[in-house]
């Protein structure tokens, strides 16, 4: 199968036919959101299997068990793919709902309901680097060709869900308001604890101490590489070439510096600042 055949176009962006389609995206709009859904929302890349371990164990009071016995996909399944059309509807409240899609294409339900959302937020750099990664290991995405002609393609939005500025500024600018708490994958990194007391908090789920240890020891980048029902070692190799790269890679910030040219990088910046330069947003990364 060629590039071409491994991609359908919805609404402007490409996404992979292997776990896309006509049908699942018609669920994805019609979808009828509960005011006690939770969605985590990201751009893809940028620390959703992170947080498929971390939010159904805060949803369950700190019970472990949603990480040792559910695959990730299930647990927390992706609402534009083929599987939530035989796991959302008949799933007890509160759902715990992840999805890469941009704020413009959310359910139309999905802004009359009470529905929470969690948004992560990553340094573009290594999202670029991971997506890299992840499209030379899995085998039903197009092959990313050189770093410098990826690179190119996710600055101009031709890869999965678009362009990565129009995504981010698109949850930013939204109405939600209240319902919404912006994390990023680096504050995460730094102070994992404190994270978690902030996601638990925001979802009305307070935990004690003693969950919260659990959560931080067990959510944490090892124990998860770790983790058969996290990791995606239960994927059949022609699925992901693993002898390529891992799924779960390194879990670190940063590692942009090992893959960009000072071109690279001068190329990248300029892109940036210019996506940019109109909202206010500021991250930790700006100054790197």
């Amino acid at each position: 199968m060629d590039n071409e055949e491994k991609n359908l176009i919805y609404k402007g962006i490409p996404l992979p036919k292997a776990v896309h389609s006509s049908e699942s995206l018609k669920y994805a709009e019609d979808f009828q959101v509960r005011d006690d859904d939770v969605f985590v929302v990201t751009y893809p890349k940028s620390g959703t299997t992170w947080m498929q371990e971390i939010v159904p164990v805060i949803l369950s009071g700190g019970d472990l068990s949603p990480i040792q016995t559910i695959p990730n996909w299930d647990r927390m399944p992706w609402l534009e793919e083929k599987r939530a059309l035989h796991l959302l509807d008949a799933r007890p409240s509160p759902r715990g709902i992840v999805t890469h899609l941009p704020y413009q294409l959310m359910p139309s339900s999905f802004s009359q309901s009470k529905a929470k959302v969690i948004y992560v937020t990553r340094n573009p750099k290594d999202v670029l680097v991971s997506s890299f990664h992840f499209h030379g290991m899995a085998t039903f995405l197009e092959d990313p060709g050189t770093f410098e002609e990826f690179m190119e393609k996710f600055l101009a939005g031709k890869l999965l869900f678009g362009k990565w500025f129009d995504h981010v500024k698109g949850w930013r600018s939204s109405e939600l308001k209240e319902r919404i708490l912006y994390v990023t994958y680096e504050e995460m990194l730094e102070d994992l604890r404190g994270a978690v007391v902030k996601l638990s908090r925001f979802l009305g789920r307070p935990l004690s101490e003693e969950a919260v240890d659990r959560i931080v020891e067990k959510g944490g980048f090892e124990s998860m590489k770790n983790n058969a029902m996290s990791n995606y070692s239960l994927v059949p190799g022609e699925v992901f070439n693993k002898d390529k790269s891992e799924f779960l890679r390194k879990g670190v910030s940063g590692d942009w510096r090992n893959h960009f040219s000072a071109a690279n990088e001068e190329r990248f910046n300029s892109v940036y600042r210019e996506e940019m330069k109109d909202t206010d947003l500021k991250f930790s990364w700006d100054e790197n």
